[in-house]
């Protein structure tokens, strides 16, 4: 399988944060963003596997900077890195004041998607190949996010069983 380049699997997408998407304080619901990460990076992953997608663990999602009601925001999403059936996906979500150009870095995550074939079973998907500095030390440092990720994911089994009420 040949390995992609990352911008291969880059995918932007702009709107604007209209009274649906805001709360009573005039920014934007934590949890709409959130949803707008997922379908960004699942787009992210599929371009790069060109296979179905689910996505496996959300590693991090970085509220920097409130979006309020009525500007723009620009997300950005790429593969930064896979390992035999997974993909690590960078989001970045920018605002933007349509009236004064002014432009924030808001939200920063990480997620990371799982290539499957119609039964659910788990799919090889292609190398990264990083070409700016910024995607070549990203790609550098996943290993590590990687390994976190999976001794999360331990921490977890460890605790849903633990908190889990066993039925008889």
């Amino acid at each position: 399988m040949e390995a992609k380049t990352v911008s291969q699997s880059r995918t932007i997408k702009a709107m604007l944060v209209l009274p649906p998407d805001s709360n009573v304080l005039g920014t934007m619901f934590g949890g709409k963003v959130m949803s707008y990460i997922d379908d960004i990076a699942s787009i992210s992953a599929f371009r790069h596997a060109r296979q179905q997608v689910v996505t496996a663990s959300t590693d991090s999602v970085d509220f920097l900077h409130p979006i309020m009601l009525g500007q723009m925001i620009c997300m950005e999403s790429f593969v930064t890195w896979s390992h035999k059936t997974s993909m690590e996906v960078y989001v970045n979500i920018i605002s933007e004041d349509l009236k004064t150009a002014e432009r924030r870095a808001c939200v920063s995550s990480f997620l990371t998607f799982v290539a499957i074939d119609e039964k659910g079973n788990t799919l090889p998907v292609p190398g990264v190949i990083p070409e700016t500095d910024f995607e070549k030390d990203l790609f550098r440092t996943a290993p590590e996010r990687y390994k976190q990720r999976l001794e999360r994911r331990d921490h977890s089994r460890i605790l849903s069983d633990r908190f889990t009420v066993k039925r008889i």
